[in-house]
């Protein structure tokens, strides 16, 4: 089976587990165009070239809490350099849900910082915006200084969209922190971004 036939199968199998085209980009780590080709094409009725996209499957870091202590070691220390630089201190780590979550509240326990999750609005209706919210079972964002930690970056709409709803609360999202950067850029609304690994697409 090939790479493509494996993320066809395993998108069909989530669309039949009832997830919606979000939900599966976020499973699969790749944009919603990307799946919309591979549903479309598992049903053999595509006549496009496949998407320029990449999936990222960072699995052999997530199912070891090992593993993951490790990795937000790694990712806070990103965060110290660039605060250092800065002189800004952190007050809160946010986790984009739900594949941020983990990574997010290790950082948080690592930086001594407070913890709130960000859930992204899964479903694109044309026209329309949809926003994303944050659980009140968690910290409470208004005011702080945060970091905004997501494992892969594609377009950028969840992570624009946890930006802006942190600003309309009093807070200052200082910096971007992801496993992953698929988009390959530095600043996203005016937020740094930093990254264990940067896809840089040369064609």
């Amino acid at each position: 089976m090939t790479n493509i036939e494996s993320l066809i199968q395993k998108a069909v199998e989530l669309q039949s587990k009832g997830l919606v085209t979000g939900q599966i980009a976020d499973e699969l780590n790749v944009s919603r165009e990307t799946v919309t080709w591979l549903l479309t094409r598992s049903k053999k009725e595509v006549t496009s070239p496949a998407p320029k996209d990449i999936s990222v499957d960072w699995s052999n870091v997530g199912k070891s809490s090992y593993r993951l202590r490790y990795t937000a070691q790694i990712l806070s220390d990103l965060v110290l350099e660039s605060m250092a630089a800065t002189d800004i201190e952190v007050d809160m780590v946010i986790g984009i849900a739900s594949s941020g979550v983990p990574l997010a509240t290790l950082m948080a326990d690592e930086l001594g910082t407070e913890f709130a999750v960000f859930h992204s609005h899964k479903e694109h209706i044309e026209g329309t915006k949809l926003r994303g919210t944050f659980s009140r079972h968690f910290g409470d964002v208004a005011n702080k200084n945060c970091v905004i930690m997501d494992d892969v970056i594609t377009s950028g709409t969840t992570i624009i969209d946890a930006i802006e709803q942190i600003r309309e609360l009093g807070a200052k999202p200082v910096l971007v922190v992801v496993l992953v950067d698929k988009k390959s850029a530095d600043i996203l609304s005016d937020v740094p971004i930093k990254s264990l690994v940067r896809i840089v697409r040369v064609d």
